[in-house]
């Protein structure tokens, strides 16, 4: 996928037509947040290894390994060479928006291997503070397995309406957000 893929018509209708299963190196590639976190701030923008870095807090070394594991998977590619501040060249990447339409399996989220997207959104909200919410709706509800899918499929498909028309909004704030439906222990 190119890293205009959220701009590409895609068929209508049922919003699972638009996925495809995630593959096992792309499983794994989402598997640490600090992954899922550099996926969403090269979403934003073209960032180099020491940028993305400095913003996340890290070592250059830890980070260029999992930029490295992002790259393999297809999840970022490089963009053009540029000369920094300093005049040096610098390489960024920036994301192929591959990882939306990816489904990924419900049972490595079930046996606790597949939440790295909840910790890195964790770290996103704690980073922001408080003040930066939006909008959040705390519910419960009595689900059979079918309305749980059927919830999902509606929720997914509004999001994706807006996740194809992104790009017509570039000028204006970023907003993340996690839909996460979970079955209460009680």
């Amino acid at each position: 996928m190119s890293s205009q893929d959220a701009a590409v018509p895609l068929p209508s209708g049922d919003p699972d037509a638009k996925r495809r299963p995630a593959s096992a190196k792309e499983i794994k590639a989402l598997s640490h947040p600090l992954r899922v976190r550099i996926l969403r701030l090269c979403g934003d923008r073209e960032l180099t290894n020491k940028q993305l870095a400095d913003r996340l807090g890290e070592d250059a070394g830890t980070v260029y390994y999992h930029v490295r594991q992002l790259v393999a998977a297809g999840f970022l590619e490089p963009a053009a060479v540029r000369s920094g501040e300093s005049g040096a060249l610098e390489k960024p990447y920036r994301s192929t928006r591959k990882s939306w339409w990816l489904s990924l399996p419900v049972d490595d989220v079930a046996t606790g291997q597949g939440l790295a997207p909840v910790e890195a959104f964790q770290q996103e909200l704690a980073e922001a503070r408080p003040a930066s919410i939006a909008t959040y709706s705390r519910f419960s509800l009595h689900l059979s397995p079918e309305d749980v899918a059927e919830l999902d499929r509606r929720i997914v498909a509004v999001i994706d309406e807006y996740v194809e028309t992104d790009d017509q909004r570039r000028h204006l704030p970023a907003h993340g957000g996690i839909f996460l439906l979970h079955r209460s222990a009680d």
